[in-house]
């Protein structure tokens, strides 16, 4: 029988990783799903990874869920795989594990659905005048004759980052009946949602265009700061700023400036730069920005599909198959 498998091996008929005791730390939440995870790849020998052992069991281990530093790395010598719970991937991006042939996985896509809500939910306060409505609220009136509203209808959205989560907010722009236009530095296949996609390096051109802005980009050195006081003043008088992806990406000095002069009618921000944004910061003193603790990744159904990803990876990885959500370890998306 041995013999045999390895000679349909050798002819790439089956995957002999398939026929291996392959280990698998899990760490974090994923040690929930261990049950569940022996259900779909029941050759595989799962290790719960704790502060106190991760390193020591790792050591064995050709994958690890959950978190990757330079220990643990170092540790690793027959990794293959690793996959982080989170869709940011820089605080993995230390040198070593960039240039291996460890394949890294993530939450991109996944977690799309609930932040596109939240940006939503920013403009929207915003637009329709919410925030003021609830700040008076304690005041017991009803002053709806001085209110004013915007209507999104025939607006036009410039989306930073066009991957799992700027989609998702494509799709709700025109679902408003918004004109949408990209930015991204991949070619995009054709989505109905969208007019049309500009490279990062044409942003500029379509500021102008934007009645919100939209960022939803990962954090690379690439993208750090790339909306800075240039764009800022490209921005109509008027229009609207949401930043739901990392709060790096966005100059805030910037953005306060141009809230001070008016030419940014408000702003969403569900990340800032230094996070968590520290009393005294300038932007806490404007009514017209609302800021929310890094909260957009969190609904009652984001569980379901992050747990969804990681048991078909499992079984993927173990059968040897093509994994999901695989990251260019060097771009950092």
């Amino acid at each position: 029988m041995l013999r045999t498998v390895l000679s349909l091996a050798l002819l790439g008929l089956v995957c002999p990783q398939a026929y291996a005791q392959l280990k698998i730390v899990v760490t974090g939440s994923g040690v929930s799903w261990i049950p569940d995870m022996k259900q779909v790849a029941p050759g595989v020998d799962f290790v719960e990874g704790r502060p106190d052992n991760v390193v020591k069991e790792v050591a064995g281990a050709d994958a690890i869920l959950g978190e990757i530093n330079p220990e643990i790395f170092r540790a690793g010598k027959k990794l293959k795989w690793v996959h982080i719970y989170s869709a940011g991937v820089e605080r993995y991006r230390f040198p070593e594990f960039i240039h291996s042939n460890i394949t890294l996985t993530n939450a991109k896509i996944v977690q799309g659905p609930e932040i596109a809500d939240h940006a939503f939910a920013l403009l929207l306060a915003l637009t329709r005048g919410i925030n003021r409505a609830v700040a008076e609220r304690g005041k017991e009136e009803f002053p709806h004759e001085r209110w004013k509203a915007i209507e999104l209808r025939g607006k036009t959205a410039v989306i930073i980052g066009v991957g799992g989560i700027g989609s998702q907010i494509a799709a709700r722009a025109a679902g408003f009946g918004m004109t949408v236009i990209g930015v991204d530095p991949k070619d995009i296949s054709f989505q109905p949602s969208i007019s049309y996609v500009v490279k990062p390096d044409r942003l500029d051109t379509v500021l102008p265009k934007a009645d919100v802005v939209f960022i939803s980009a990962p954090h690379t050195p690439q993208s750090e700061k790339m909306m800075g006081p240039k764009q800022f003043e490209l921005m109509k008088r008027d229009s609207y700023f949401i930043a739901v992806s990392r709060g790096k990406l966005y100059d805030a000095g910037a953005l306060v400036k141009a809230l001070d002069e008016k030419r940014v009618s408000g702003a969403g921000l569900d990340v800032t730069d230094p996070e968590p944004l520290p009393k005294g910061h300038p932007l806490w003193k404007f009514d017209n920005v609302i800021i929310t603790p890094h909260i957009a990744t969190v609904s009652d159904m984001v569980g379901g599909r992050y747990r969804e990803l990681v048991l078909d990876n499992v079984a993927r990885f173990a059968k040897g198959e093509p994994l999901r959500n695989v990251v260019d370890k060097v771009k950092g998306y």
